[in-house]
C-alpha cells in the first residue's frame, strides 16, 4: 500500500543545485559515448527504482513528459506515487507514445523498435530509455566508434538488451531518427546516443 510518506519523502534536498549536478553528468555522458560519469545518487526513490535512475527522472521528467515504465517499477505503488509527486509526469501505456522510459529489468524490455523513433521533421520528438543496471563492469565489451569518441571505446555495462548489437544496428541505421540510451548505475551513468557505432569486441 502507498504511503504518502513513501510518495513524498527521498526527493531532492535543493531542487536546483542537485537537477543541475545531475543534468550536468549527463550532458557530459551524452557528448562522450560510453564515458562512464561518476555521480552521487541524489534521490531516494521506492523500489524497484534505483536511486540513480530516480535522481535522473527527477532532473529531466517534468508535467510534460510522457513516460512508459517496465512492468516491475508499473506495478509498484510507491514508485509510480513517487514519480507522479515528485516530477509530474504524465504515465502511458504505448511504449510508442512515450518520451521517457524507465527499465529496472533490462533483459525482459520490449525492443528498440517498440519505442519512438521521431519523425524525419521531428528527430528530436524520439524516446530516450533509462536503464538501471549494476555497474559497468560486464562480461560482454562493446567497442564503440562515432561522435564524440577519439578512435575507439570500450564499454561493458553489467545488463545488455537481448540482440543488442543487432537492434542497435537497426536504430543507427534510422539516423537522424533513433532512440537514445542512458544506463544508470549505483554510483555512475553512462550514455549511448543514436550516433555511436557498436559491435562487439574481438576476444
Amino acid at each position: 500500500m502507498l504511503t504518502e510518506t513513501q510518495a513524498f519523502e527521498g526527493g531532492f534536498s535543493d531542487s536546483v543545485l542537485n537537477a543541475q549536478s545531475i543534468f550536468r553528468a549527463l550532458m557530459d555522458a551524452m557528448a562522450n559515448p560510453g564515458r562512464i560519469v561518476e555521480i552521487d545518487p541524489l534521490c531516494t526513490p521506492p523500489a524497484p527504482l534505483s536511486a540513480l535512475a530516480g535522481s535522473i527522472a527527477a532532473t529531466l521528467f517534468d508535467h510534460d513528459a510522457t513516460v512508459w515504465c517496465d512492468r516491475a517499477i508499473a506495478n509498484s505503488p510507491a514508485a509510480i506515487g513517487w514519480l507522479k509527486f515528485h516530477t509530474g509526469l504524465e504515465l502511458t501505456t504505448e511504449p510508442s507514445e512515450a518520451d521517457f522510459v524507465l527499465i529496472s529489468d533490462i533483459a525482459a524490455m520490449p525492443s528498440l523498435e517498440s519505442f519512438c523513433k521521431g519523425t524525419a521533421e521531428y528527430p528530436d520528438r524520439s524516446t530516450t530509455l533509462i536503464l538501471q543496471t549494476d555497474g559497468f563492469n560486464g562480461a560482454e565489451t562493446l567497442t564503440l566508434e562515432g561522435p564524440g569518441i577519439k578512435d575507439a571505446k570500450s564499454f561493458s555495462p553489467s545488463q545488455l538488451p537481448k540482440m543488442f548489437i543487432d537492434q542497435w544496428t537497426a536504430n543507427r541505421a534510422a539516423f537522424p531518427r533513433g532512440v537514445d540510451l542512458i544506463f544508470a548505475g549505483k554510483n555512475a551513468l553512462a550514455a549511448l546516443p543514436r550516433t555511436t557505432r557498436i559491435r562487439k569486441t574481438e576476444a
